[in-house]
């Protein structure tokens, strides 16, 4: 099976958008300010649920050693390499052809050992990978079949894994965030790199989640400060960012 056959899930078009973008993934002024932006809000979240499933201590020295992790969509690495600095066994897979030399490139400058692919969920799946974790940061609200993606990372989670995945709220007041401020007024991104209509509500997610045969155990909001210039995690602010950890029953 080849890794690089396009899959139900892939939207073509939404995978153009990215490599057209690849080169600036590690620019913090570039097209993609707005995950530097989030990186330490989303980090922050991501190393609380893996060191709370797995009784992890995050203040160790590479505290997820033995871990074996998947970033699904993982663009120029921004998450691969600090998983790999805490000690997790990192694949990074991408649809976007363009992106895997810029995240390879840059994870040899850093002296870091990442498995970079240009492949797929699907084919991941169908090649009987299996892992720990999954991160699927801010990709499903891009491709053109959500269950069917869904159920292939769930089928890439070993019994008792854990996925990690953050998305957009689809309402009036992320449509306003996320599309008009973000692309058109703040101009953080490029016009068209969001479609509001593929945006999907936490219990939309929640539901799609549990039909892919996983256990939704947290959701919270990633809330953007205009004041501090900042992210913060959020309890109870779901309405634009958010994000959910689900786990594999492990029986």
């Amino acid at each position: 099976m080849s890794a690089t056959r396009t899959a139900d899930s892939v939207d073509p078009a939404e995978v153009a958008k990215f490599e057209a973008m690849a080169a600036e993934w590690w620019d913090p002024n570039g097209k993609f300010k707005p995950l530097h932006m989030l990186q330490p809000c989303r980090l922050d979240y991501v190393i609380a649920q893996i060191a709370a499933e797995f009784a992890r201590d995050p203040k160790v020295d590479r505290p997820f050693a033995g871990l074996r992790l998947l970033d699904i969509g993982c663009g120029g690495g921004l998450l691969c390499e600090p998983m790999a600095r805490l000690g997790a066994e990192v694949v990074g897979a991408d649809a976007a052809a363009r992106n895997i030399p810029v995240a390879r490139v840059h994870a040899e400058q850093s002296g870091l050992a990442i498995d970079y692919r240009h492949t797929t969920a699907e084919a991941l799946a169908e090649a009987g990978e299996s892992f720990d974790v999954v991160l699927n940061m801010e990709v499903v609200e891009h491709v053109a079949d959500p269950p069917a993606y869904l159920a292939a990372c769930a089928a890439l989670l070993r019994p008792g894994g854990l996925m990690i995945c953050s998305t957009l709220n689809r309402n009036p007041k992320s449509w306003l965030m996320a599309i008009v401020g973000a692309e058109h007024v703040m101009r953080w991104l490029p016009k068209g790199t969001h479609d509001w209509r593929k945006f999907i509500t936490p219990d939309e997610l929640f539901t799609l989640l549990r039909g892919a045969g996983l256990d939704p155990v947290d959701r919270k909001g990633f809330v953007f400060d205009p004041l501090g210039w900042s992210w913060r995690i959020s309890d109870r602010d779901l309405s634009v960012n958010y994000v959910t950890a689900s786990v594999r029953p492990a029986g």
